[in-house]
C-alpha cells in the first residue's frame, strides 16, 4: 500500500472578487467655475433730473455691469452608491458636497455725467453680486462598466456670500440662497496595483464632473441706484423723473463648474 501513488489534494479554488460600486465614500475635489448669464454685460444707464441732479439739469449714471463671476472652486463630498449587479450594471446613489468659491464681486464701475448737488453715492441698480460658497445634495444615476462609472446627477443647491452687492448700508448680500443643480460625469476605480492607488486597495476612485448651478436671489434692493450717506435717502429706477435703459433686474446666480475629484470608498469590494 505504501508503494501505491498518492492522490494529490485538489487545488483550492479562490474566486476573483468582482468589483462593486456599492458603499459609502468621501473625498475632495477642485476645479473652475464660470458664470453663464447672457445679460451680465449689458450697460445700464440711469437718466435723472432733480433732486438727484441740479435743478433744471439732466444727469446720468452709467454702469457697465462687467461680469467677474468666475474663478477657483474646491471642496469635499460624501455619498453612498448602490450597484444592483456586481461587475457591470445600474448604479444609484446620493451625494452631498460643500464648496469654497473664489468668485470676485461684481464691480460697480459707475460713470457719473452731470452736477450732483446731493453728495450721493451711486450703486448698481441691478444688484449684481459674487459668491463665497455653495453646496448641493444630489441624486446620482449611472451605469457601471466594471470599474468605470458613467452617471448623471441632479438635485438641491444652496449658496451665499458676495458682500454688499448694492453698496447700501446694512444691505449685505451674505444671505442664504437656494436653487438646483444638474450635471454628469465619469468615475474610475483604480486597480490595486496602480501607482496612483496609494492605499493599495480597490477603494480609490477618480472622477471628472460638470455641474450647472442655478441659485435664486431676492430683489430686496434691486432698482436702487443712489443713496445719501448723510440722510439715508435712496433713489430708485421708479423715482419720478428717472428713465432707465439696460436695467435687467437679475434674480438668479447661474454658473457652471468643471471639476476633478478623488474619493475613498469604504469597503474594498
Amino acid at each position: 500500500a505504501a508503494d501505491l501513488p498518492r492522490r494529490a489534494a485538489p487545488p483550492v479554488f479562490v474566486p476573483v472578487p468582482v468589483f462593486t460600486w456599492t458603499g459609502f465614500y468621501a473625498g475632495i475635489n477642485a476645479g473652475y467655475g464660470f458664470g453663464t448669464g447672457n445679460d451680465n454685460n449689458r450697460t445700464t444707464t440711469v437718466l435723472a433730473t432733480a433732486p438727484v441732479f441740479a435743478p433744471g439739469a439732466v444727469g446720468a449714471a452709467v454702469f457697465n455691469n462687467r461680469n467677474n463671476n468666475e474663478g477657483f472652486v474646491g471642496g469635499g463630498q460624501i455619498g453612498y452608491n448602490y450597484q444592483f449587479t456586481p461587475g457591470s450594471g445600474v448604479v444609484i446613489g446620493v451625494e452631498a458636497d460643500a464648496q469654497y468659491v473664489d468668485f470676485g464681486s461684481q464691480r460697480n464701475n459707475a460713470t457719473i455725467i452731470g452736477a450732483n448737488v446731493n453728495n450721493l453715492t451711486f450703486v448698481n441698480p441691478n444688484g449684481l453680486s459674487g459668491l463665497d460658497y455653495f453646496g448641493t445634495v444630489r441624486g446620482r444615476l449611472g451605469y457601471a462598466f466594471d470599474r468605470t462609472l458613467v452617471y448623471g446627477t441632479g438635485g438641491f443647491a444652496y449658496g451665499g456670500g458676495g458682500g454688499n452687492d448694492f453698496g447700501l448700508p446694512n444691505s449685505s448680500r451674505n444671505d442664504f440662497r437656494t436653487g438646483w443643480a444638474a450635471g454628469g460625469g465619469i468615475e474610475y476605480a483604480l486597480p490595486t496595483d496602480s501607482f496612483l492607488n496609494f492605499f493599495k486597495s480597490s477603494a480609490v476612485t477618480l472622477k471628472v464632473e460638470g455641474l450647472y448651478v442655478n441659485l435664486d436671489r431676492d430683489n430686496r434692493n434691486n432698482g436702487v441706484f443712489a443713496y445719501s450717506p448723510a440722510t439715508g435717502a435712496t433713489y430708485s429706477v421708479n423715482t419720478p423723473g428717472v428713465v432707465t435703459t439696460g436695467y435687467n433686474n437679475r434674480r438668479s446666480d447661474e454658473f457652471v463648474v468643471v471639476r476633478a475629484g478623488l474619493n475613498y470608498k469604504f469597503g474594498s469590494y
